[in-house]
């Protein structure tokens, strides 16, 4: 009885998320995932503080 009753929540999950998928305009979470993380990186790159000039030494001594 106890494999039915998982099952059948499964099956009823998995019915309804095909019925939403095909008849409501849901995003694609891959794509917006993706333009998400683009977005921080685009504005970490441009907020990030200037590397001081002995920080830039201390990186050249380590090289």
């Amino acid at each position: 009885m106890g494999i039915i009753r998982t099952s059948f929540s499964l099956m009823v999950g998995t019915l309804c998320g095909i019925y939403i998928a095909q008849n409501y305009n849901v995003p694609n979470i891959r794509k917006l995932a993706n333009s998400g993380l683009l977005m921080a990186k685009h504005v970490e790159e441009t907020y990030r503080k200037p590397k001081t000039k002995s920080q830039d030494d201390d990186d050249a001594a380590l090289k």
